[in-house]
C-alpha cells in the first residue's frame, strides 16, 4: 500500500469529489497515480475557495483508493480542463472547512520535498506519492481533526 497526496485546486471539483467519493484525472496523465488499496490523503490549495490571501493550502480529509484508475465512461469537465480516468475512493474522515493540517507549517519536516524554498512547486499535479515517515506524520497530524463524511459535507456545499 503506499499513500498519496491528492491535491485539489479548486471547490468546484472539490464538491465533485467529496459528493461522489471519486477523483478524476486529468487527460493524458497515466503515471504516478494512486492504485486500489492506497491511502488518499485530500489536499485542498490556498487557492481553492478562491481567496489564496485568506486561505492556506491545508490536508482536509482521508481516503482509501477502492478501485484501480480507468478510462471514465464520460470525462468529466471543470472550467476549461477535461478529466478523462478516474478512480472510486471511501472517504473515512473530514475536517471542518477551512480547517485541516497546514502543509506548509511542516514542509521541513517532510522528506517529499527535499528544497523547502521550491516545494509547492510539486504540487503542480493531481497526486503526489508521499514517503511513508511523511505519511505516518500526516496521519498523525489529521487524525485528531478528522469528522465523519457526512458530518461534514454539507460545509463544503456551501
Amino acid at each position: 500500500m503506499a499513500t498519496y497526496l491528492i491535491i485539489i485546486g479548486d471547490r468546484e471539483p472539490l464538491g465533485w469529489v467529496l459528493n461522489n467519493q471519486r477523483m478524476a484525472f486529468p487527460a493524458g496523465r497515466t503515471t504516478g497515480l494512486p492504485e486500489k488499496g492506497d491511502e488518499a490523503f485530500l489536499y485542498t490549495t490556498r487557492s481553492c475557495y478562491r481567496n489564496p490571501g485568506r486561505d492556506r493550502g491545508r490536508i482536509m480529509g482521508l481516503a482509501t483508493v477502492t478501485s484501480e484508475v480507468a478510462a471514465l465512461a464520460e470525462p468529466v469537465s471543470f472550467g476549461d480542463r477535461v478529466f478523462s480516468s478516474g478512480c472510486t475512493l471511501q472517504v473515512h474522515g473530514l475536517t471542518p472547512r477551512h480547517e485541516g493540517v497546514v502543509l506548509a507549517d511542516l514542509v521541513p519536516e517532510l522528506q517529499v520535498f527535499p528544497d523547502p524554498k521550491t516545494w509547492s512547486v510539486r504540487l503542480r499535479r493531481a497526486s503526489l506519492r508521499l514517503p511513508e515517515p511523511d505519511a505516518d506524520l500526516l496521519r498523525r497530524e489529521l487524525q485528531p481533526m478528522l469528522r465523519t463524511r457526512r458530518s461534514v459535507l454539507g460545509q463544503y456545499r456551501a
